[in-house]
């Protein structure tokens, strides 16, 4: 394109953006002044508490035999959003929405008499309160016929355009309001989002467990290998952190006495924001004693496919295009077989120049501090783009572990496991470090990693140290994101279409 092709297509641009929102200033001010119309009539455009007898779904379900001009006189009353205004001399047509669907009103002037005339100051994106009885039109259509109506609530903004507005996903994310007005899709994630919460309670609480709060203010992070948000208590006068993890504060339950445990909340981790990443985002983690990593695995993919048989009645899904199946047994391997299987690099037995050499030709940059563990974790990255259909990833280094427990008769692995899915981790588990000191040793190390440059490397917490001294019992964790866990079972893209008000970049 020439540049004075660019210049007028800019200028053209330009000139729509400005009568849009001068189209846009105009629809305010003629709202604005219905506002102060209905003031002068003495009626308050902001309206106050009223009784539905009936939903929208309801309506449907209770009147479903009405056949063709039939009505009864039974009376309902019914709030909603309108939608739509039709008028035709002196009858009006409206659709209603609620959060069950929209159904349709019918105003007509010998009914409502003088209050006919106050829909004159009435725009769609108005809230209305109806009462009167259901009738089905000479064409099929649910109606409620209006006998009286109130004013709930004036839209002073009028919605986007119902077919060509807010179709920008930057502009739906940053305006999730109006996004789910618009898009009954959006709200149904969230619909869906809250059942997956509920069933997600409801199989833990029949197997035992019970659900506790920890602190989402700490005054040592840990529980994952992460970089934490800062703040200042003034009080206190002393730097506090928002939890990456809620981990060490439910073993602490674990060593007073809880058996099964666990939390759903929110974790916060100061890093990017992309399509599988959010600073805050929304965990479950759980704590079993007496169980190890195996369990967890078997619990893992009975819980998901749990999940999955409830909310869509099977098993076998489809992710964007991907027919991912979620039937238990889940596949198992083991980090070190993945790395051979997928980039043909058998890692047993390699020295540390060795397995830097392999990271180069890879295009990995190793850190100085680096040792092998940490470089085999870096060649799995490459792996688990590659990692379909669910998967436990098992036997990680135990460099990367910190409050895992060593595999029996391995101590350079951890009994530890991640499920992937689709290319992505879901969760991550491991047999816990009741060692106390062992425990300690680990984060010893991990404060080395930190004084070489690692920002992400585990801090010392003394007091957990002190705590798995008085006794832990065995115990395994497992920790699952939820966020990506709705992700898949309502097959959105992205985790912004999933987190309600997510962080966008300026």
């Amino acid at each position: 394109m020439e540049a004075i092709e660019i210049h007028f297509f800019l200028f053209v641009l330009f000139n729509i953006v400005c009568m849009d929102k001068t189209r846009e200033d105009n629809l305010i001010d003629e709202r604005l002044l219905k506002y102060r119309k209905l003031l002068e009539k003495d009626i308050d455009p902001f309206g106050h508490r009223f009784v539905s007898t009936m939903n929208t779904s309801e309506i449907y379900e209770t009147f479903k035999h009405l056949k063709d001009g039939e009505k009864v006189h039974e009376k309902i009353a019914i709030a909603g959003r309108i939608r739509s205004i039709r008028k035709h001399g002196k009858i009006i047509f409206c659709h209603i929405e609620d959060m069950h669907g929209r159904i349709q009103v019918c105003l007509e002037q010998n009914t409502l008499g003088e209050l006919f005339d106050l829909f004159e100051l009435i725009n769609v994106g108005d809230f209305l309160g109806v009462h009167g009885h259901i009738t089905r039109t000479q064409r099929g259509e649910l109606t409620v016929w209006v006998e009286k109506f109130d004013l709930l609530s004036k839209s002073i903004r009028p919605l986007p355009d119902e077919w060509f507005g807010l179709k920008d996903m930057e502009a739906r994310y940053r305006q999730r309001y109006v996004d789910m007005i618009m898009n009954k899709d959006a709200m149904n994630v969230f619909i869906s989002r809250s059942r997956i919460f509920s069933l997600l309670r409801e199989f833990l609480n029949k197997r035992g467990f019970i659900e506790i709060e920890t602190p989402m203010l700490q005054p040592i992070y840990g529980g994952a290998l992460a970089e934490p948000f800062t703040t200042m208590h003034n009080e206190l006068d002393r730097m506090m952190y928002l939890r990456i993890s809620p981990e060490l504060y439910l073993k602490r339950a674990i060593v007073g006495g809880f058996e099964k445990i666990y939390e759903i909340g929110k974790s916060f981790r100061n890093e990017g924001v992309d399509t599988k990443h959010n600073p805050e985002f929304t965990m479950m983690e759980l704590y079993w004693a007496y169980a190890d990593y195996t369990d967890n695995m078997k619990l893992t993919e009975e819980l998901i496919a749990h999940i999955a048989q409830k909310l869509i009645g099977k098993t076998k899904i489809i992710y964007q295009g991907i027919d991912i199946d979620l039937t238990p047994p889940f596949a198992r391997i083991s980090m070190n077989d993945a790395i051979k299987k997928y980039l043909d690099i058998d890692v047993e037995g390699k020295s540390i120049e060795e397995m830097k050499e392999i990271a180069e030709e890879k295009g990995i940059k190793v850190p100085e501090y680096a040792d092998k563990g940490i470089i085999i974790a870096e060649l799995f990255d490459l792996v688990e783009s590659k990692i379909v259909q669910p998967t436990f990833i098992t036997d990680f280094p135990v460099e990367i572990s910190p409050l895992a427990k060593s595999k029996r008769y391995q101590p350079l692995l951890t009994e530890r496991f991640e499920l992937i899915i689709n290319g992505q981790e879901y969760a991550n588990a491991y047999s816990e470090e009741n060692n106390p000191i062992l425990q300690k040793e680990k984060f010893e190390s991990q404060t080395k990693f930190r004084e070489e440059g690692d920002k992400e490397a585990h801090p010392m917490d003394t007091d957990y140290i002190k705590a798995l001294e008085y006794g832990m019992p065995p115990t395994s964790g497992l920790g699952i994101g939820l966020d990506r866990l709705v992700m898949l079972l309502t097959n959105s893209p992205s985790i912004r279409d999933v987190i309600m008000f997510p962080m966008l970049k300026e």
